[in-house]
């Protein structure tokens, strides 16, 4: 676990009068910079608990990275009260985000995942209600930040699953709307390749979803290619877990 923010030494010994007399670092700001270092080194409940001192702040940074730290907490749960609990929690703190920065690119990102995600929850038809709104949160993410490959996976999946949405589904998606949503697998394939081409092996689920896709369009040996990178993955997070779990299932159906 990193440590705390070292605020004494910083004081001390790393800060010249001149630095000092421009700006003082708010307790939000030096929140935000411990919070991305918990992040990255997978200590979610630290980071939660950090977080959750500012959880009626008005900063949308804070906000969407308090969805990010509940939406992980969520996933880490067996209890389904629980799960509920986090779930619907880091979607009221990414829509506040939204609220407060229409022009952040992660608050739109994180709106449009944790409306997803609260949708497990919901029913099929809240879900399929809700189909326009987290894709237009994923394309509103994009317009806001073209480079960054998640949005971009995100777009793909929402594409995949409506490509591969069941006929009775579909029902009820075309009882709600007069032009229900939908896609095909080629376009949800374009979005994970675009997404990989953007950083190369940023997230193993990408690599799941391209074989699982080429899969989908026939394509078995290119399909090994990606469901065999995510199958070997280094495990650090909940979903490189699935991300293994599934593609290693996969890979015994070729």
């Amino acid at each position: 676990m990193f440590p705390a923010p070292p605020l004494v030494a910083f004081s001390l010994f790393g800060a010249t009068s001149k630095v000092e007399s421009k700006k003082e670092v708010s307790d939000e700001e030096l929140a935000i910079i411990e919070s991305d270092r918990l992040f990255d080194t997978n200590e979610i409940n630290d980071l939660y608990k950090l977080l959750s001192k500012y959880r009626e702040s008005k900063n949308a940074d804070i906000l969407w990275k308090l969805a990010r730290a509940a939406r992980n907490k969520a996933e880490l749960c067996k209890n389904y009260d629980d799960k509920k609990a986090f779930t619907f929690e880091a979607l009221d703190f990414a829509k506040r985000s939204v609220e407060l920065d229409d022009s952040n690119f992660a608050c739109h990102k994180w709106y449009g995942i944790t409306l997803s995600n609260a949708g497990d929850f919901e029913g099929t038809k809240v879900k399929i209600q809700n189909a326009y709104k987290i894709r237009d949160e994923f394309q509103r993410a994009i317009e806001l930040n073209s480079t960054d490959p998640t949005c971009r996976y995100l777009l793909g999946l929402w594409c995949f699953t409506f490509a591969d949405m069941p006929w009775y589904q579909h029902k009820i998606a075309a009882a709600i709307f007069s032009t229900p949503p939908s896609s095909t697998y080629r376009e949800a394939l374009d979005h994970f390749e675009m997404a990989e081409s953007l950083q190369a092996d940023f997230f193993s689920k990408n690599h799941l979803m391209i074989g699982k896709t080429n899969l989908r369009l026939k394509k078995k040996e290119e399909a090994k290619i990606w469901l065999s990178k995510a199958a070997n993955c280094i495990c650090k997070t909940v979903d490189d877990e699935q991300a293994k779990a599934e593609a290693e299932e996969l890979l015994k159906t070729i």
